[in-house]
């Protein structure tokens, strides 16, 4: 006897109230385990695949590819107990001479599917390379093989390519757009002797990482440095709820990073009271699970406040746009030798790099935003290892 179980789009996150259907790991008709993964959704702060929970086979899919859904939505219905009657069909039917990619479509292992969602290549793009491996699978040599051919050019019009935007590009546009027309954005730029730091990485790089396993990087800094100086300056890590400003007393940190299809934000929670060396493990762990596509919603929850480091491209000033419905955002530049000179009248070699503080200017006003970024720059320059 079988039964016919509707799988919902699942709740990701307290603030997340819908997604985007990136790929479907399963077409109708193919065998699903429990727990096995379904499909892969995006939201505008982290991709996360769907677990099935129940066995049985893919009855009808409903959620279509680039397609918004609202969470409790009807993504697919899967026939419970068909799973074996399926199985025996399959044996009862005559031996047929079947191609490899008939016999080893929806049954890539985790890991092609992990490698093809990272190099964009859609589920209907893997089913035609041909599998090298045992019944025709394929490999991750063959998807290596695959990825080094060269793209074909579009031959329809030369003189342009039209490029559909993902889910999770989607997502960021909307609240990049939700945040700019609805707060007023004011920016301030400073520049900050980052000399002292360079000098301590230099020295004790090396020792750290062999220490404890993870690198010690000059964003740990900067991190440490926001922390001290929100605490003088706590409205900057707030929002605006109506015509309330709601100050946070804990700090949930969020920090940029840059992967295939855009941005994600993974937040350091509660950095306020970490160490540096925990707060550079909390930068290190976050980094590698956003650039491998490993981070759950849990990981991009509730910041309060944004850093992004747009010096990492050697681009020196910077104005970035709000993180709805956060209040401000902190942009860091590329370092850079410079000329400095000093109150004595002397001269000297320093290291130097732009910061930028956009903030709300409905919150706050230009004075409070100096003053921070004032405090910021302190912080900063005394090399902060408390």
């Amino acid at each position: 006897m079988s039964n016919e179980v509707e799988i919902a789009l699942p709740k990701l996150g307290e603030s997340i109230v819908s997604a985007s259907v990136v790929q479907w790991f399963k077409k109708e008709g193919d065998s699903v385990e429990l727990d096995e993964p379904l499909l892969e959704v995006s939201t505008d702060k982290v991709n996360s695949e769907i677990p099935s929970p129940v066995s049985g086979v893919l009855k009808k899919i409903i959620a279509e590819v680039d397609q918004e859904y609202d969470v409790g939505a009807t993504l697919a219905i899967i026939e419970t107990g068909a799973t074996q009657a399926t199985t025996s069909e399959k044996q009862k039917a005559p031996t047929q001479s079947a191609a490899p990619s008939e016999d080893k479509s929806g049954f890539f292992s985790p890991a092609i599917l992990r490698m093809a969602r990272e190099a964009n290549i859609p589920l209907s793009d893997l089913e035609r390379i041909k599998g090298t491996g045992a019944g025709g699978r394929v490999t991750k040599q063959d998807l290596e093989k695959h990825l080094s051919k060269p793209e074909k050019a579009p031959q329809e019009n030369k003189e342009e390519q039209r490029v559909k935007m993902t889910g999770l590009r989607k997502a960021i546009a909307d609240n990049i757009v939700r945040s700019f027309y609805e707060a007023p954005h004011a920016t301030l730029v400073t520049e900050v002797d980052v000399t002292n730091i360079k000098k301590y990485l230099v020295s004790h790089k090396e020792s750290f990482f062999k220490e404890h396993g993870y690198k010690l990087t000059i964003t740990s800094f900067i991190v440490r440095a926001i922390c001290s100086a929100l605490k003088e300056f706590p409205i900057i890590n707030s929002f605006l709820d109506g015509d309330t400003i709601v100050v946070k007393n804990y700090i949930n940190l969020g920090i940029a990073v840059s992967v295939d299809q855009g941005i994600v934000v993974p937040v350091i929670s509660q950095c306020q009271s970490l160490s540096l060396e925990q707060t550079a493990k909390e930068v290190s762990e976050l980094s590698n699970k956003a650039r491998t596509g490993s981070l759950t919603p849990g990981d991009t929850h509730d910041g309060t406040i944004t850093l992004t480091n747009f010096g990492m491209s050697g681009v020196q000033i910077g104005i970035p746009i709000i993180r709805y419905p956060e209040v401000a955002i902190i942009g860091i530049g590329a370092i850079e030798k410079k000329v400095i000179a000093f109150d004595d009248e002397r001269f000297g070699i320093r290291d130097m790099m732009h910061i930028s503080l956009t903030f709300d200017h409905r919150v706050l006003d230009g004075m409070y935003g100096c003053a921070f970024l004032n405090s910021l720059k302190k912080h900063i320059e005394k090399v902060d290892r408390s």
